[in-house]
Order: C-alpha cells, then structure tokens, then sequence
C-alpha cells in the first residue's frame, strides 16, 4: 500500500511539473503505459490472495482514477498556456502602416470599373446588373437586331443549346453586349430610368485588342424630355472626369446601331506618334464609343410608350479605357494572370476611386 500511495504522490508531482503537452505525455506514459509504473502494479495482482487482490485492486482503481483526473486537468491548463503563448507572439499591431510588398494589386479593370461606377454615380446613376447567360430575346430581339444580322452569325457569337428545344431561334447565347441589362431593366422599372450596366461580355474574336471575354459598360436614360444634347454632355462630362483633364476635344460621327436612331460614334481629341498616344488637345482623333438615341421598337418591345418616353443609350469597353488610361498596349494580357505584368499595372488595395478623393491619381498605381 505504501508503495501505491508513493507511486501516486510521485505521478502527482510529474504531472504538476509538466512544462508542455509533450512532457506530460511522456509521464502518462511513464505511468499508465504497458510498461508504466501502475501497469506493473495490476499485473501482479494476479499473484495475490482473493482478500489482497479486492483491496489492492481496489486502491490502485482510485490511484488510477486520480492520476488520469489530473493528467486532464493538467492538459487542459498547457493547451490553453500553449494558445496563449502562440497568440503573443503572432500578435499584429495594428496601428503599424501596411507593408506594400505583403499584399496583392487590383487589376486595372477593377480600377477603371470603380472610377466609371464613381463618376457616373455623381450624376444619378444606379448600377444594374443580369446574367451571363441570355436568351436570343434579350439579346437581340428586343434590341432591334434582325435574324440575318451579322452580330448573330455562328462565327461572332457564342451560342448554347437548349436542351428543351430543338429549334435553334430558341437556343441561349452568351451575352454580347450588356444592352441586355438594359432591355430587363426596362421590363421590370417604369421610367424615368438612369442606368450604368457594367459587365463581363463575350464575343467569338482574340488579337491585340480584342479578347472572347471582355468587359464593357452600357448606360441608359429613359425619361419623357431626353434629346440628343443631354446624351452629348453627359458623356462630354464623362470623359472630362476619366481622363481627368479640364477639357477635351471630342466630335461625333454618324453610324449605325439596330438599337439606336440616331446612332453615334464618338471621338477624343488625341495626339499619336510612334512611341506615344496622348489624351487631349491634339491634331489626331480617337474612336472612344458608341451612343445614340433608344430606338422606338426598342422601348416598345419593353413595355414602354415611345409617344410619351424617350431616351439614350452609350456602350465603350472597360478594358480598352484601361488600356487608354494606363499605356497598356496588348488587351491579352490583362487574362494571362501573369503576377509580374499586375504588379507593373496593378493599384494598391485601399487605393479605392472616388470623385471627392479622386481616381487614378488617388494613391497611384504600384508602377
């Protein structure tokens, strides 16, 4: 007896010892393991009288019971000392600036995405958004784009069958344009209507500047007095803003579009040469998008009385801005996920765009 009462006292004291989980593992070990100090203990009860073997048995049982209590007691204060220890040492101090070399960039569409979402939120306009996947209604026919349009030919547009039906007019396509947004927007909300819809688009074409997935912008303004004019300076004010200069030549040329009459194109003044294109004042011109007024058969395929409403729309590709903006010369590379062209053309995480604040120049770019 005095043996296990020695044997107990003894495990007692290791455990209360223990400096980690480690330690304390190798006395349970040591203790209870097949070859422990207990361990042998049971084993040779086996040599004992009836008598001997209840009470012995019975006292190493308590021991054992103890021992075990303790080891978990003891486990649970090293767990929590060992998080503890762990938390004070990876600490962060917060107050310290940001390491700019530890964190990511954002990609010059993301950027050029909150500078356009920024400048036309100062006018009043929401953001609207819809699927990827469109049906050929709100891709084309409620646009006013007939069936031998060479925008709905197999080889421009990307097309996904319909597994309900074998009819090919009733097959979806992945959106071309995001005028769609527009076209649901103007089924869903009775005008007046001031709309940016900024989105992924996708067109079967890849060279320098062109890419089977790209980003564009579209905006509509349905409302009963809406003319030409209000189209010219809001997108005058527009390109002002972007390009952040006090003014800008620009020019209108006419053109066509199914969804629009009149139809538009629109050019910056410009300065080229070999090595360099500048925005502004100069004796060149540069295609920047397309607008025009809603078509009548446009408003009416959404529900909308083109006696009493009318309106404008405008399309330009996000990418091409960025290219525009930032110098960047082959549109492919924006998707190539190369870490070393987004650290060169990338912008600062908390770099974030606004018209108070300001856009590109608010931080700067990682260049």
């Amino acid at each position: 007896m005095e043996d296990i009462e020695n044997l107990k006292l003894n495990a007692l004291k290791q455990i209360a010892e223990a400096v980690d989980v480690k330690a304390l593992d190798e006395v349970r070990v040591s203790v209870l393991g097949k070859k422990g100090s207990l361990t042998e203990h049971m084993k040779c009860l086996g040599q004992l009288s009836i008598e001997e073997k209840k009470q012995i048995g019975q006292k190493l049982n308590l021991v054992k019971t103890e021992i075990e209590q303790a080891m978990e007691a003891r486990r649970e204060e090293l767990s929590v000392k060992e998080l503890n220890d762990k938390l004070l040492r990876e600490t962060i101090d917060v107050t310290l600036p940001i390491r700019d070399e530890n964190i990511g960039r954002i990609h010059p569409v993301s950027k050029i995405y909150e500078e356009v979402v920024a400048i036309f939120g100062e006018m009043g306009f929401e953001v609207a958004d819809g699927p990827d996947i469109e049906d050929q209604f709100h891709n084309f026919n409620a646009l006013n784009t007939p069936a031998n349009h060479p925008a709905r030919q197999m080889q421009d547009t990307f097309y996904i069958s319909n597994p309900d039906s074998e009819n090919f007019d009733d097959s979806y396509v992945v959106r071309t344009q995001t005028s769609a947004v527009q076209i649901r927007t103007m089924e869903k909300k009775q005008p007046p209507i001031r709309i940016i819809a900024p989105g992924r688009t996708y067109r079967s074409d890849y060279d320098a500047t062109h890419t089977p997935m790209f980003h564009q912008v579209e905006g509509l303004v349905i409302d009963k007095k809406t003319s030409f004019a209000n189209l010219k300076g809001c997108l005058y004010d527009f390109v002002k803003a972007f390009f952040e200069l006090d003014d800008i030549p620009v020019r209108y040329r006419p053109s066509y579009f199914p969804f629009t009459e009149p139809s538009a194109e629109m050019d910056i003044g410009c300065k080229k040469s070999k090595t360099e294109l500048k925005i502004g004042a100069g004796d060149d011109w540069l295609e920047i998008l397309g607008c025009g007024m809603v078509h009548p058969n446009v408003l009416k395929a959404c529900g909308i009385n083109p006696e009493e409403y009318q309106g404008f729309a405008f399309g330009l590709g996000l990418d091409r801005l960025a290219m525009l903006k930032y110098g960047i010369p082959d549109l492919r590379t924006f998707f190539e996920s190369d870490v070393r062209w987004l650290k060169h053309y990338g912008f600062m995480p908390l770099d974030e765009a606004s018209m108070t604040g300001g856009l590109s120049n608010n931080g700067g770019s990682a260049r």
